[in-house]
């Protein structure tokens, strides 16, 4: 009876683990609901490696948002289609920086900090906290 009951205890770990992975809608958050939650949890590392201002990183946050949003759906075209259209949107989204405004080296450091996020997402990691101090 113990061993049941810890197999079941384990199970059911198991699965509200992956229940709770995901964002409810199948993986998909709304725009505003995702620019809350990267200026929560992701704002605070943005200010103390690019050295913006909170306007600045709140900005930042919701052009990031804004790009990741128009790059939904681009698994449908060719290689050509994908690159022009990425080429396009990080145009914009360079254009949107300077409209904020940000410098050419702080829209550098932008840049960096989303690659690093980018590399420690593909690597298994996530946005953490005090990471890299």
């Amino acid at each position: 009876m113990k061993k049941l009951c810890a197999l079941l205890s384990v199970v059911l770990c198991c699965m509200a683990t992956t229940l709770l992975a995901q964002p409810p809608g199948g993986g998909q958050m709304d725009p505003a609901a995702m620019v809350q939650r990267m200026k929560e949890r992701m704002k605070p590392m943005l200010i103390e490696k690019t050295k913006l201002s909170d306007a600045q990183a709140d900005k930042v946050i919701e052009t990031q948002v804004w790009a990741m949003g128009e790059m939904r759906g681009m698994r449908d075209l060719t290689e050509d289609q994908r690159a022009a259209k990425m080429k396009s949107i990080n145009e914009e989204k360079e254009k949107k920086w300077k409209d904020i405004p940000l410098t050419d080296d702080q829209i550098k450091s932008v840049n960096t900090f989303f690659e690093e996020m980018r590399k420690n997402r593909m690597q298994g990691g996530g946005p953490r906290q005090g990471a890299g101090k």
